[in-house]
């Protein structure tokens, strides 16, 4: 029995040296937590509209602190996308990696954000952006508006473009809704970029987006409407070029 019983408090004692190395590992708990350069999925309040957004902080930028000079950069979506998209692509990380505030918001009804009846008109979308970049902080961001997102991006430009550091229109649709005269007044320079498949909306939205006095065309070989899927590393060639030139 002494003998026993003297094993037993030898595997009680191991066990609990086992516990407490475990607890003093500097992995220990690792599991389950957000790594330092992890998306910040946060529930963001703009008066009582609630919108969802992503965000990556990393490297020296984490917590959101762009390095100074750089513009921040606000990504809309498409109608069949949702800021996921921006966060799949690894197009937030590697604006952060270059010392960007880059954050992908879900519009109204869309991913993660309810719906508003506020956006059911375009003076209303452009409320809701302009609050929207008052919520997160964003002073004369750069915007960058693909497909259906036009909606709320060119009514915007054209209403309050002097907020904006810059403005990248991704075959949005909707620009046929306005002149050339109302786009000749906007002074935000401009990357109109498109796949050289899209057929349709890419040549569509050129045609009204050239009479912007300051814009520059990318287009993305190989690559069809939705041209950030089909081509990422070309998109994002062009996008970083054209962020780079920004004063």
């Amino acid at each position: 029995m002494p003998l026993a019983r003297s094993r037993l408090g030898l595997l009680l004692l191991g066990a609990l040296l086992t516990f407490l190395l475990y607890l003093l590992h500097p992995d220990a708990g690792k599991r389950g937590r957000p790594a330092a350069n992890a998306t910040a999925r946060t529930g963001m309040a703009a008066g009582e509209l609630p919108v969802f957004y992503r965000e990556v902080s990393a490297g020296p930028q984490a917590g959101g602190t762009a390095s100074p000079g750089r513009p921040d950069v606000l990504f809309l979506h498409g109608q069949a996308f949702t800021s996921k998209t921006w966060e799949a692509l690894g197009t937030l990380a590697l604006l952060a990696g270059e010392g960007y505030r880059a954050v992908a918001i879900d519009l109204p009804g869309y991913g993660d954000s309810p719906p508003a009846e506020m956006v059911a008109t375009a003076q209303g979308r452009v409320a809701f952006l302009d609050r929207v970049l008052q919520e997160l902080g964003m002073r004369r961001p750069v915007l960058i508006s693909p497909s259906m997102s036009g909606r709320f991006a060119l009514p915007f430009l054209l209403a309050q473009g002097d907020q904006l550091a810059g403005f990248v229109p991704i075959a949005p649709v909707g620009t046929k809704d306005y002149a050339a005269e109302q786009y000749h007044r906007v002074q935000t320079p401009t990357l109109i970029l498109y796949g050289d498949r899209d057929a349709s909306l890419g040549p569509q939205a050129l045609q009204s987006l050239r009479h912007l006095p300051r814009h520059r065309v990318a287009v993305v070989p190989d690559a069809g409407h939705a041209c950030y899927l089909d081509k990422p590393e070309d998109f994002h060639r062009a996008l970083l070029g054209f962020l780079r030139q920004l004063k």
